[in-house]
């Protein structure tokens, strides 16, 4: 998959003003951390809530095709391990080559084939499926505590999974990122309701008073 990233500096962005006063991009740049932070906590947080949730049910009934967009339970949640690898490893590269060498994604946490399909199943098995999602939500929380200054503004130019090229900040990237999961979480969240199981409450101010 061909692809190509730029740092902000050799884009030209800018630094601070004259007086040392920061313009807009650079307030911004500041700025995103915590909540990406926030998001992975979040991540991690109702990823463990769903699953503990569907292990209510049997493995036949998490593999029931039910109507939703991967039809299963099952399949939902493989679609967001391997789409979430995916772009892990687009924004891992975006970093690889502009000198931040994520530790958090090394070895075994992106191990992905190239090719995989997104509609494709990566584990048929229940429980490998679930300490992927673990190893996946520790990698990502890792990975954003790692972030270099600015990271979230450089440029990341690829081809998606179509063959589409595509350029834009990686904060776009890793927006797209936690709201396409927080999408196939709804809907498989919608699936157990149906099934007669009741996730509990995941809105993301419920973190705000749930012990670290």
């Amino acid at each position: 998959m061909f692809s190509r990233f730029t740092h902000p500096a050799a884009a030209g962005t800018a630094g601070p003003t004259e007086g040392g006063r920061f313009n807009q991009q650079d307030t911004m740049q500041a700025n995103m951390h915590d909540p990406y932070q926030w998001h992975a906590k979040y991540n991690a947080w109702f990823n463990t809530r769903l699953y503990d949730a569907c292990e209510r049910l049997d493995d036949a009934e998490r593999k029931r095709a039910c109507g939703a967009f991967f039809g299963s339970i099952h399949r939902s949640l493989n679609h967001l391990v391997v789409a979430d690898q995916i772009w892990l490893a687009r924004m891992r590269q975006c970093g690889a080559e502009n000198g931040f060498a994520s530790l958090a994604l090394a070895g075994e946490a992106l191990d992905l084939s190239p090719g995989h399909r997104l509609d494709q199943p990566l584990f048929e098995d229940w429980a490998a499926l679930r300490r992927k999602r673990a190893q996946l939500d520790t990698a990502i929380s890792g990975w954003v505590d790692e972030w270099p200054d600015g990271f979230a503004n450089w440029t990341m130019l690829y081809h998606n999974t179509a063959g589409v090229q595509r350029t834009h900040p990686v904060w776009q990237a890793v927006t797209h990122f936690f709201n396409h999961q927080t999408h196939h979480r709804g809907q498989v969240t919608t699936l157990l309701m149906q099934a007669g199981v009741d996730v509990g409450v995941t809105d993301m101010v419920a973190l705000l008073s749930t012990p670290p």
